[in-house]
C-alpha cells in the first residue's frame, strides 16, 4: 500500500429507485451523518470514504470492482437505510475481493413515538432492510463482519475499528514479499511449511537468498553510515559502558551498526517487508544480527528466527494492525515456565530478537556471548516487557490448510529480578490458566514461535481469519481441554468438506 496515501474504506449506502429522488436525497444525507458519527468518535483509524446511494446492479457491481482496485481502499462498509432489494446485489457481492463489513443501525437513536407517521417508517427501513441483505451475503457465502448498533454508540465505533485494522493487515500480507537469509533451522519441522499455498491463500511471496548475498551489501556501508547509527543508538538506549567509543567492545557496536544499514539497504532495494535469519547459516557475517532486527522490527518489518517465514508474515500483518496504537508487537517464543509458587506464567523470549515496541522502559544495549552459531558475540537490546493485555497468536500449516492458533494472555512484570538473563523477555499469565493454555496450544499443534501482540485484540485477530479464509482457534477464559477437543474436531471435519470432493 502507498504510505503516501491514507488507509480508505468505502462507505456503501443502498436503496432503491422506488421511494422517489426527494427520499433519495435524504437518504444520502442520513449516510454522511452516519460517517461523521464515526469519524468524529476517534475510533476509526481509517478514512471513511462515502459513495453515492447504490439504487442498481450495475452500479453496484461498478464500485466493487473500483474497491478491488484501489489500493487506498483496504474495504468496503455497507449499510441499507432503506430497503434495497438484494437480488441488485449479487454481481456486485460476487465481484468483491476487499473485506466487507456490514453495519446495521440507523439515524435515529429513539424512536418520536409522538410524531411518527409511515414516511419515517419508509424512510428508516434498515431494521428488515440489512436482514435482506445479510440473508444474500449468507446465500452467496460472503466471508463479512456484522455489527448491530448505534452508530455513536462507542462500541460500535471500536468493533468496526477492529475490522479496519485487521483489513489492513489482509491487505498488507497480501502484497508482502519476504526474504530468507539461509535455510530453516535443520530438522525443526514447524518452522517449514508449503509456500506456493501460502502465496495462493494470503498472498505473501516468499523467497531465499544466500547469506553472502547480504554480506556483499553490508559490506557496502560507509564508515559515515555507521558513525551515523550509533549516535542514534547513544541517544535512545542505555549503552553498556565497553560498547561506547573507547569501550574495548565498540568495535562491535561499530559492526552491529553496519549489519543494521546493510540490511535495511537490502530489505529496502528488494521491496521486502519481512525476513528470517538463521543461526546456522550466517556465512560471512561476523555476528548473529540481534540489535539490527530488534530496530527493523520495531520499524514494522517482520521476522522470524531459523527460516521460520510464517511467523515473519504474520507479524507483518499484525504490526500493520497494531499500526498508530501506542502499544506494541513483537516475534515470541514460549521459552520456559514458572509453575509455582503463586500463580503460574510463562517466561517469553529468543535468542536475541524480541521488538522494543513491547519495553516497559528504556532498553540497555549490551553484549554477551551466545553459545550457539558459532560467530563473534552479538550485540542486542534487553529489556522487560510492559504490562497489559495480549494476544499471542501463531501459524500452523498442517499439510491441508494453514491454522492460526491464538492465546488471551495478561502480560505481567517478573516476579523479581533478572540480572543474570541478557535477553530482552516477556512474562505473561495466559488464559484461563498455564496448564490448559497449554494443553489447548499442543493439541492444537500450535507453533513454538508466535507473535506476541499488546497492539490489536483478539476480535481482530478473529476478523483478520474471516477475511483470509482460514482456521483459527482461540484460546481464552472459556476454554477447557475438552471444549478445545471437540472444536478441533469439529474444525477438522468442517475444513475438509469446505474443500469439496
Amino acid at each position: 500500500m502507498n504510505p503516501q496515501r491514507k488507509t480508505e474504506v468505502w462507505f456503501l449506502t443502498g436503496s432503491q429507485g422506488l421511494y422517489g429522488e426527494e427520499t433519495l436525497a435524504q437518504v444520502a444525507g442520513q449516510s454522511l451523518q452516519i460517517q461523521r458519527m464515526l469519524a468524529d468518535s476517534g475510533r476509526v483509524s481509517a478514512e471513511l470514504v462515502g459513495k453515492p446511494v447504490l439504487t442498481d446492479a450495475a452500479s453496484i457491481r461498478r464500485v466493487m470492482l473500483e474497491a478491488n482496485a484501489d489500493e487506498a481502499c483496504v474495504g468496503v462498509i455497507a449499510w441499507m437505510h432503506t430497503f434495497s432489494p438484494a437480488k441488485m446485489w449479487i454481481t456486485g457481492l460476487d465481484a468483491l475481493r476487499k473485506p466487507l463489513l456490514h453495519l446495521h443501525t440507523q439515524l435515529n437513536e429513539a424512536l418520536p413515538w409522538q410524531s411518527i407517521d409511515m414516511d419515517f417508517m419508509n424512510l428508516n427501513q434498515a431494521a428488515h432492510g440489512d436482514r435482506e441483505f445479510g440473508y444474500i451475503q449468507t446465500r452467496l457465502g460472503v466471508p463479512r463482519k456484522t455489527v448491530a448498533g448505534h452508530a455513536a454508540d462507542p462500541v460500535v465505533a471500536t468493533r468496526i475499528d477492529n475490522w479496519v485494522r485487521a483489513a489492513v493487515g489482509r491487505q498488507v500480507i497480501g502484497s508482502l514479499k519476504l526474504a530468507r537469509f539461509g535455510d530453516n533451522m535443520r530438522d525443526v519441522a514447524v518452522t517449514d511449511g508449503d509456500k506456493v499455498e501460502a502465496e495462493l491463500k494470503f498472498g505473501v511471496s516468499v523467497n531465499t537468498y544466500g547469506v553472502n548475498d547480504l554480506v556483499a551489501v553490508v559490506d557496502e556501508v560507509s564508515e559515515e553510515e555507521v558513525d551515523a547509527l550509533v549516535t542514534e543508538y547513544c541517544d535512545t538506549y542505555s549503552i553498556a559502558f565497553e560498547l561506547l567509543k573507547g569501550g574495548e567492545r565498540h568495535a562491535s557496536l561499530r559492526y552491529a551498526a553496519r549489519l543494521e544499514r546493510g540490511m535495511r539497504t537490502f530489505l529496502t532495494r528488494g521491496g521486502f517487508g519481512a525476513f528470517t535469519t538463521n543461526f546456522e547459516d550466517l556465512g560471512g557475517l561476523r555476528q548473529l544480527p540481534g540489535l539490527a532486527v530488534q530496530r527493523l522490527m520495531a520499524d514494522g518489518y517482520g521476522f522470524g528466527g531459523e527460516g521460520d517465514w510464517k511467523t515473519s508474515a504474520l507479524l507483518t500483518a499484525v504490526k500493520a494492525m497494531g499500526r498508530g496504537s501506542e502499544r506494541g508487537t513483537s516475534f515470541m517464543e514460549d521459552y520456559t515456565y514458572h509453575f509455582g509458587p503463586g500463580e503460574p506464567k510463562i517466561l517469553g523470549a529468543h535468542m536475541l530478537e524480541v521488538c522494543p515496541t513491547i519495553a516497559s522502559a528504556r532498553p540497555s544495549c549490551e553484549i554477551h556471548p551466545l553459545g550457539i552459531g558459532g560467530r563473534e558475540d552479538p550485540v542486542r537490546l534487553v529489556f522487560d516487557a510492559a504490562p497489559g493485555d495480549a494476544v499471542v497468536i501463531g501459524m500452523a500449516d498442517l499439510g491441508d490448510r494453514f491454522r492460526l492458533v491464538a492465546n488471551e494472555v495478561e502480560v505481567v512484570a517478573p516476579d523479581e529480578p533478572l540480572p543474570n538473563l541478557p535477553v530482552a523477555r516477556a512474562v505473561w499469565k495466559p488464559a484461563p490458566s498455564l496448564s490448559t493454555s497449554a494443553e489447548a496450544w499442543i493439541t492444537a499443534g500450535g507453533p513454538h514461535h508466535t507473535v506476541l501482540t499488546q497492539a490489536v485484540g483478539a476480535d481482530t485477530i478473529r476478523d483478520f481469519a474471516t477475511m483470509a479464509e482460514v482456521e483459527l482457534v482461540l484460546i481464552d477464559a472459556a476454554t477447557t481441554p475438552a471444549s478445545i477437543a471437540d472444536r478441533l474436531r469439529w474444525n477438522q471435519a468442517y475444513y475438509r468438506l469446505a474443500q469439496g470432493f
